[in-house]
């Protein structure tokens, strides 16, 4: 699988049912969990302070990782990403 950098920040439209919000995030906390189970989300990081996360993801391509992987989260309905595909660097010391 190839390796991804993803960016991702969510934005819920003004007048969502906070509870709804609420049963959305308890939805996405048990695809993140089976998605890092199926290797698909390595690791998932929050800067310190905002609410966007940063995480490294894997897939066939793209493509992939859009339809297969991040398409299936329950909050990408409001979720923007950024997207950059990743290559082993010749001085990675884990190489």
């Amino acid at each position: 699988m190839r390796e991804f950098l993803v960016e991702l920040t969510t934005t819920v439209p003004d007048g969502t049912d906070p509870d709804e919000v609420d049963r959305v995030r308890a939805r996405e906390a048990v695809r993140a969990r089976e998605l890092a189970a199926s290797g698909h989300l390595a690791r998932l990081w929050r800067p310190v302070g905002e609410k966007r996360s940063i995480g490294l993801w894997r897939a066939e391509d793209e493509a992939a990782l859009h339809e297969e992987v991040l398409g299936t989260l329950p909050l990408w309905p409001w979720m923007t990403a950024v997207v950059t595909e990743l290559e082993t660097h010749p001085n990675d010391p884990t190489v």
